[in-house]
Parts: structure tokens; sequence; C-alpha cells
């Protein structure tokens, strides 16, 4: 759909990179192999439940039997205190596959310009905060306004694109001036690539789909945020990644524990000290001189002690 514009780096199909990047470990092809799964159990859970005709319209009676029932995020707010968790849940959920891949590839492009310029140890942070400023917002909206008061009690919101429009924005708004190059159309500068989806989201709120248009603003909103404190030195992310460092050193200290201490074991065995290293270089420079004087002289000119110390060198 559209690329980074780079005069210096080949330009190569995005397919064939987004190919690529399903290989790496990093966060962003981590996050995007997560939407992609959650998609693939979500659909064939759909399948089954086909087949056993308990795929019926999402409602308090039927929708239990789905998986969405459970991750999606509601706004009402009884509901909402029986699954708290959904707020972090529904950033991750897209049950249809034009839904899927739009929102991956915003957020492929998008965090591909965030991690050159931001940085890949801040994206996560930015995802879960963008998503949960659209929740909120979201939630807020349909309990507020009275546009929504019939449906609040029914509605849900899912996907993953006020996150990866967090981020989007975020690198809008730290690079704007950056070129892209967008199919049919040519260079365009990514400050209006992401003014032109905050503006779609606007005007189509009343066209259907309202709670996913005002929840894609809250994510936009943090992400302008987030860019606008960081350029000033201003790391809004630095108290997750502090809270996530930790959390991700606890798991890995309780798995390896026991590997650590027989390492470090080893390296104490291993790792001689000074003077040992003094000691041992000197005995060898004698050990050296004595069979030298054997060479020479023979062994039968050997002192009584020089042959003690060639018979403990022989044992070691």
């Amino acid at each position: 759909m559209f690329r980074q514009n780079n005069p210096y780096v080949a330009q190569t199909s995005i397919f064939d990179e987004i190919k690529q990047f399903f290989g790496k470990k990093d966060v962003l092809s981590r996050l995007m192999v997560i939407n992609v799964l959650i998609f693939l159990v979500i659909n064939i859970q759909g399948v089954i439940l086909y087949l056993l005709n308990l795929d019926r319209e999402f409602s308090a009676i039927h929708g239990v039997f789905r998986l969405t029932w459970y991750l999606t995020l509601p706004s009402d707010l009884e509901s909402l205190l029986y699954r708290p968790w959904s707020i972090i849940t529904y950033m991750f959920v897209q049950e249809d596959l034009l839904h899927l891949f739009f929102n991956m590839m915003v957020l492929y492009v998008g965090g591909k310009i965030y991690n050159q310029f931001i940085g890949d140890n801040k994206l996560l942070s930015t995802y879960f905060f963008s998503g949960i400023l659209g929740g909120l917002f979201y939630i807020l909206t349909f309990n507020i306004f009275p546009a929504f008061q019939e449906v609040v009690g029914g509605s849900f919101a899912l996907g993953s694109s006020a996150a990866v429009l967090g981020i989007f924005v975020a690198s809008a708004t730290y690079v704007p001036n950056l070129n892209m190059n967008v199919m049919f159309i040519g260079n365009v500068k990514l400050k209006y690539i992401a003014l032109i989806f905050i503006v779609l989201d606007i005007l189509n709120i009343r066209n259907g789909n309202a709670g996913g248009h005002i929840a894609h603003l809250g994510g936009a909103l943090f992400g302008y945020f987030f860019s606008v404190q960081y350029r000033k030195g201003t790391d809004l992310s630095k108290p997750f990644n502090i809270f996530w460092d930790r959390l991700v050193n606890l798991f890995r200290f309780s798995k390896r524990k026991p590997r650590m201490r027989k390492v470090y074991s080893q390296t104490r065995r291993s790792v001689p000290d000074e003077d040992y290293l003094k000691n041992k270089n000197q005995f060898q420079a004698e050990i050296d001189t004595i069979l030298e004087k054997i060479k020479k002289s023979g062994y039968q000119s050997l002192t009584t002690e020089e042959k003690h110390k060639l018979f403990d060198a022989s044992k070691k």
C-alpha cells in the first residue's frame, strides 16, 4: 500500500519484507504474530461452533460460547466489571480477514518508522497505552452521549486499530515530513497520511461502527501526545518499560536460577587468580630448566631437590 521512500535503501516489495519480518524476534514482529494467532484461534473456534450449531448472534445467551465474548471490550459498565481484562485483550482481536490485514499493514509500516526514529523498546508501551486510551474513549462516549443510549448495553469493541493508529500517529508526529511512497499516488508526507486517517474516522462516526472510529481517535491522541512529550525530553513509556523489564527478568531468573548456579561455580574454578598464574609460570620455568639440564648432562646430574620437582611435575 505504501512504504518509506529512502534513496539509500534498495526498494523491495513490502510483501517480501513482511515475509522476512516474521522471522525476527523484536517487539513489532511479536505483536503482529500475536494478532495473527488470536485471529486464527477465534476463527477456528467459529468453525467448530458453526458445525455444532452454536454460532448464533452475539448475545448474552449465546455469546458465552464464543471466545470473542471474553476478549472484546463492552461499553456497558456493569459488563466491564465482570471482564476488566478486556481493556487489554480487545486490542488483539480481529474476526475479519480484511480488518486484520489492514491493521497489520499499518502496524508494520508505522512500526518500522517508529523503531527507526524512536526505538523498539518503546513500541510495546505505545501500543498498549494507545489501545487503552482508545478503549476508554469508546466507553466514555457511549455512556455520556445520548446518541448511544439505546445500544450501550449490547455494544462491544474489538480490533487493534486504536493501538496501531497510535503508533502510526506517533511516528508521523515525530518525523512529519518523511516521504512515503503511496501506491498509485507517489510520494506523500507522513503527516498527511496520518491526518487522512484521523479525518476519515471523524467523518465516519455517524456512518456505522461509531465505537471503532471513536476508539481510533483515542489511540491517535495518545500517539500524538507521546511524541510531543518525547521530543521535549519526557519519555512517557519509561514507567511501563521499567515495570515490563522487571517482570520479564523475574520470569527469566526463575527459569534459569539452577543453571546460573552451575555456571557460576564452573567460572570460579576455571578462571585462575593472578597469584595462581604467577606460581604456575614460575614452576613451569623451573621444570624447563631441569629438562634442559638433563638434555645436556643427563639425569644423574640433577640434585635431589630437582628430582623431586620433576617427579611432582610428572604427577600433574
